[in-house]
């Protein structure tokens, strides 16, 4: 099913409750007024902290974002890792541009979807922001036949310096059952068109760093929910996740924090060029 018909489909169904008084906190309305948040959003800074599984490891991340939302463009730098990422199709096309600040200090041009950039990663550059928890919730509830009512509003919490609202969703049915690969078929294409977890179909089955066709006839293990649990911390200023956890079968497979929030605030011209004199290109 294609994601954004899943989206248009979450939000109407979303506008389909009533809401009774401001006093009435229910799921429904947090995620409501969460999805009215994420469209909203026309420029994003942002620091991001990321635990992400990978073959029974937890990988550490964290990388500072620039995104425009529309023509999408993204700045991003991780200093940790000493690189530095710049995705600007308008002006350099469809590839992003690469710095590592270690040897061997060489400028390139890759794919934001090959190998190279995915290696280790559960996402592309082609996540970075908001979208993807809108996603993930739309995909999760358009696989649960229970929907909503496997959410949870837990109270209000403190997360980040940030006052929140706690969501927790979870499906103990959660399970797997067996696909067999068709003609040209991928791993991300699998899980785009199963509306599953691109991660957790990778990890069951071998497959985190497996970006080319798969053979066909094969046999994978598919989840039948896009995950077992998830436990969302909203702004209740804001309306936008500071944080997020997902977990499969066998436990956490990754978890963010967002942490410095300005949104909406205007970029400057040279913000997405190369020859930014902050920029290391």
């Amino acid at each position: 099913m294609n994601i954004k018909i899943i989206i248009a489909s979450f939000f109407l169904f979303l506008l389909s409750f009533s809401f009774t008084g401001p006093g009435d906190v229910k799921p429904m309305k947090i995620l409501h007024q969460m999805y009215d948040s994420i469209k909203n959003i026309k420029t994003l800074r942002v620091k991001v902290t990321g635990v992400e599984r990978n073959e029974n490891k937890f990988i550490l991340s964290a990388s500072e974002y620039k995104v425009q939302t529309s023509p999408r463009k993204i700045y991003l730098n991780n200093k940790e890792k000493k690189i530095e990422i710049l995705y600007n199709p308008e002006l350099y096309g469809s590839k992003a541009i690469v710095k590592p600040h270690t040897f061997p200090y060489v400028t390139v041009s890759l794919d934001p979807t090959g190998s190279i950039m995915r290696k280790n990663q559960h996402y592309s550059i082609n996540e970075v922001g908001y979208t993807f928890i809108g996603n993930s919730i739309a995909l999760t509830i358009s696989k649960d036949k229970d929907g909503i009512a496997n959410f949870a509003y837990l109270g209000k919490s403190q997360k980040n310096g940030h006052s929140c609202y706690l969501l927790e969703y979870e499906n103990k049915n959660f399970a797997y059952t067996n696909y067999t690969v068709g003609e040209k078929e991928t791993a991300s294409s699998l899980a785009n068109k199963l509306s599953v977890n691109d991660f957790i179909l990778r990890d069951k089955n071998g497959l985190v760093n497996d970006f080319g066709y798969l053979k066909k006839g094969t046999i994978l293990k598919v989840p039948t929910l896009y995950c077992k649990k998830a436990v969302l911390f909203i702004d209740e200023k804001l309306m936008l996740p500071v944080s997020i956890s997902l977990f499969d079968d066998v436990g956490l497979f990754e978890s963010y924090e967002y942490l410095n929030i300005v949104i909406n605030k205007p970029f400057a011209d040279d913000d997405f060029k190369k020859d930014n004199k902050n920029y290391g290109f």
